[in-house]
């Protein structure tokens, strides 16, 4: 009677144990993919190398979730205790713990925190410091500086020390490999020398996450790794009857669209200019890349073209010279190679500035010279000198 007694309250016991644990692992579950406690957006910083229970307790110290432990144990059943990937990170109101999970382990582009950022432009470069509010998700600049001009300001030199700042270079379309390369040598966030500059029109304009003291020969490795694989992906795309015989030559007209109009509809148009010039045995006749010839890309020309300029053989003289240049001009973009690459379908072959800072594109030679009288008299409204040669005047 006993035993009998003894087995049934074990029994009991059991089924009140199995019961008290289903109900704590569908409270479990409940709390771990159920709504977060917190009522505002909020940055979550991952650390490198951090660990799911340093996050865990962060998260939990932060407000972020309700249970330390139920995060670590869901994160566990959804086999992503490992993925954690170093960054910050916005997580909106009421979150779920399941939602932070999928936030802090799919890695991309940092989301919130602070920000410093290397841009490279055809005129100027600047380092910018931005932070990033929890609450709107929307970053604002705190300082812009001239790297040019010496050392970093103060809150740029400590915000980039910060070990979750973001640390970003952003290469705008058309900037020359010297330029980049310049650019490059300015901040103190890269490390290392750069043996050459790199071959024009290699480099990829982008966006480009970067560690501290990352190599400056690793980025311009990882941009012309880039660039290589966009023309080689809009080369495998083209139409037939093109007037190119290799890569190379799509990849330096790319980069005459680039530097001829700012205005990405325009590109195909642009392109089908110089398209049909070639197709018909005319001279490019493109202001870049005169200027390329003078400059090397080595800076910008701070003035408009001379007519003796315009009248000097060199290899980028294409008023003096058939077909393209030898060389790119610049790095172009994806939008100027796959322009290059599928020009529209026009009959144009001249076009000149519009005064809107588009282009008024012409079939023939009368059309075109009404669209530069009209540029004329645009240019004298605005007390510009109307003898100069027309620039962009394809």
């Amino acid at each position: 009677m006993i035993w009998r007694n003894i087995a049934s309250n074990f029994l009991t016991l059991l089924v009140v144990l199995l019961i008290a644990a289903a109900a704590a692992v569908a409270w479990a579950r409940h709390e771990f993919s159920g709504p977060g406690p917190s009522a505002v957006a909020q940055c979550v910083q991952i650390a490198p190398g951090a660990s799911l229970n340093a996050v865990s307790q962060q998260l939990a110290t932060q407000g972020a979730v309700s249970s330390a432990y139920v995060f670590r144990a869901g994160a566990d059943y959804m086999d992503k205790a490992r993925d954690l990937k170093f960054g910050s990170y916005l997580v909106p109101p009421q979150a779920s713990m399941e939602d932070i999970v999928g936030v802090i382990t799919a890695g991309g582009p940092s989301t919130c925190g602070t920000e410093v950022i290397l841009r490279v432009g055809v005129r100027e470069n600047s380092v910018l410091l931005r932070d990033i509010s929890p609450e709107t998700g929307v970053f604002a600049e705190v300082a812009r500086h001239d790297p040019a001009a010496g050392a970093l300001p103060e809150a740029i030199a400590a915000a980039q020390q910060k070990p979750d700042a973001r640390l970003r270079v952003t290469v705008a379309e058309g900037v020359t490999s010297w330029q980049i390369v310049e650019a490059l040598k300015q901040v103190d966030f890269l490390s290392g020398e750069v043996p050459e500059v790199p071959a024009e029109g290699s480099l990829a304009p982008d966006t480009y996450e970067i560690e501290k003291e990352s190599p400056r020969a690793a980025l311009l490795a990882e941009m012309s790794r880039r660039q290589a694989a966009i023309l080689a992906e809009e080369w495998e795309a083209r139409p037939f009857g093109l007037p190119y015989d290799t890569p190379q030559e799509a990849l330096i007209m790319a980069s005459i669209v680039e530097k001829e109009t700012g205005i990405a509809e325009e590109r195909p148009q642009v392109a089908s200019v110089f398209v049909n010039r070639l197709q018909q045995g005319m001279r490019l006749e493109t202001d870049p890349t005169v200027i390329y010839g003078i400059t090397r890309g080595e800076g910008v020309l701070h003035r408009g073209l001379r007519r003796s300029e315009l009248n000097t053989t060199t290899p980028y003289n294409t008023y003096r010279v058939d077909g393209l240049p030898p060389t790119p001009i610049a790095n172009p973009g994806r939008l100027a190679i796959r322009a290059a690459l599928n020009p529209a379908d026009t009959d144009y072959i001249f076009f000149v500035a519009d005064g809107s800072g588009g282009h008024a594109f012409a079939r023939t030679l009368e059309e075109h010279n009404a669209n530069v009288a009209r540029w004329r008299e645009i240019e004298a409204q605005r007390g510009q000198p109307t003898d100069a040669p027309v620039q962009g005047d394809g």
